[in-house]
């Protein structure tokens, strides 16, 4: 087949490394990719990962003031494309369900998609159903091309039903990483086999089995956190559920991650007298987290569904964390409770709920032998079930490659080699 445009939101991203790897895992089977970025990257460093993909980059005006000769040059080709009129009658449709300046950008920004396409790519694929899907499907219209995508957590939640009806009919095919949003987009598909579940996985390759942990009772329990201070990763009920643990217990956090709420979360944790227990270290390199996860003792997650129907699909963060045996302590939403078993594998607790958290955490935090079990276990489901390799190859079948030649958890030949990379900021 041809290349394959991937149409993404912004590129690169600390918190998406998970398409990151997926491009890379298409790539090494020879998939020819050329990325679309409608947003430049605003992160100030990148993972390790996205220094091996090889695929060029070529990013959209992100607002159509900031580009309009290019945007003039882009709209005056793409008028001329045989698919123009049916794209710009679908495009006045949605205006009218949903009259924003970021629909109108979006037409905008397929235009010169549409008009700067190179003649190389035979489909267009998004990753996630909101903005980049809406800007592939215009793009595609004009052009005449298939487009498929991937759809993975807010974008399944919080766009308008009629939105994700009309680009599931239209659509090839569309993958998405959990079970309970292949069931929600299955309804409202055409037909159910229109959505595939394909899981993300986790790169073994990149995360090495840890070194035994020492069975020492000395000194506090680390709990670790790695996630963005947004809503619904529910920091504010983590620190509501460490204020009601007895003033007794040795615990002490460490958070990594940006967000918006960081002066809110510092606040907070200051006005229930536990500031000088938490470390906020704010976003960090990847070295630096797989340290973290190494020298942690308790990984914790308090996901939840934020006000505006945002939430977590099945953060690849867990799997990282489980993949050093460091147990993890979540909540039962969303795909969570895909990856871990209450009590077998993890520990769930309901969301929004600190008081349940607070009675997990000091059971936890009290029983080292419980961790330990947890930790074992959870390490051994996500080698056995949730290798990137695997996972990925239902979705390389999708676009007619072949299937991995390389063992899980093995790195192909003259890439970094395991150990020397770490592991996956949160998503």
């Amino acid at each position: 087949m041809g290349a394959v445009a991937f149409v993404l939101k912004g590129y690169p991203r600390l918190s998406e490394t998970f398409i990151a790897q997926e491009i890379l895992g298409l790539e090494r089977r020879g998939l020819d990719i050329r990325i679309i970025s409608l947003r430049h990257p605003t992160d100030e460093s990148r993972h390790p990962v996205h220094d091996e993909i090889s695929a060029p980059v070529r990013y959209l005006p992100e607002y159509l003031t900031d580009g309009l000769a290019r945007v003039w040059a882009g709209w005056r080709i793409a008028r001329r494309l045989p698919g123009y009129k049916p794209a710009r009658a679908r495009w006045l449709a949605d205006l009218r369900r949903d009259p924003s300046l970021n629909r109108i950008r979006r037409f905008g920004q397929a235009c010169v998609l549409a008009a700067e396409l190179p003649d190389a790519v035979t489909r267009i694929h998004f990753h996630f159903l909101h903005t980049p899907a809406s800007v592939a499907r215009y793009a595609a219209l004009m052009r005449a091309l298939p487009f498929s995508g991937s759809a993975h957590a807010k974008d399944i939640w919080t766009t308008p039903t009629w939105d994700l009806s009309e680009k599931l009919a239209e659509a090839d095919w569309v993958a998405t990483c959990t079970g309970v949003g292949a069931t929600h987009l299955r309804t409202l598909a055409p037909d159910a086999g229109r959505v595939a579940l394909i899981y993300h996985g986790l790169d073994l390759g990149r995360f090495p089995p840890p070194e035994p942990r020492p069975n020492s009772a000395e000194g506090p329990v680390t709990l670790l956190s790695v996630g963005r201070l947004v809503p619904k990763k529910g920091y504010d009920d983590l620190i509501d559920a460490l204020a009601r643990l007895p003033k007794n217990l040795d615990w002490r956090l460490v958070h990594i991650g940006g967000g918006d709420l960081k002066n809110t979360l510092h606040d907070q944790a200051t006005q229930a007298g536990i500031a000088d227990r938490i470390d906020w270290r704010g976003a960090q390199a990847q070295a630096q987290v797989l340290d973290a996860m190494r020298a942690a003792d308790l990984f914790v997650l308090a996901s939840r569904i934020a006000p505006d129907g945002d939430r977590d699909g099945l953060p690849n963060v867990l799997m990282e964390a489980q993949s050093q045996a460091l147990p993890v302590l979540s909540t039962n939403i969303s795909a969570i409770p895909e990856l871990i078993e209450d009590g077998k594998t993890g520990r769930l607790v309901p969301p929004q709920d600190p008081a349940a958290l607070a009675v997990a955490l000091e059971e936890l935090i009290c029983d080292t032998a419980l961790r330990q079990r947890l930790g074992a276990a959870g390490a051994a489901r996500v080698r056995t079930h949730f290798e990137a390799g695997a996972c990925l190859d239902a979705l390389a079948d999708r676009f007619g490659l072949e299937k991995s030649k390389t063992p899980p958890g093995q790195t192909p030949p003259g890439q970094t080699p395991p150990g020397q990379t770490p592991p996956e900021q949160a998503a």
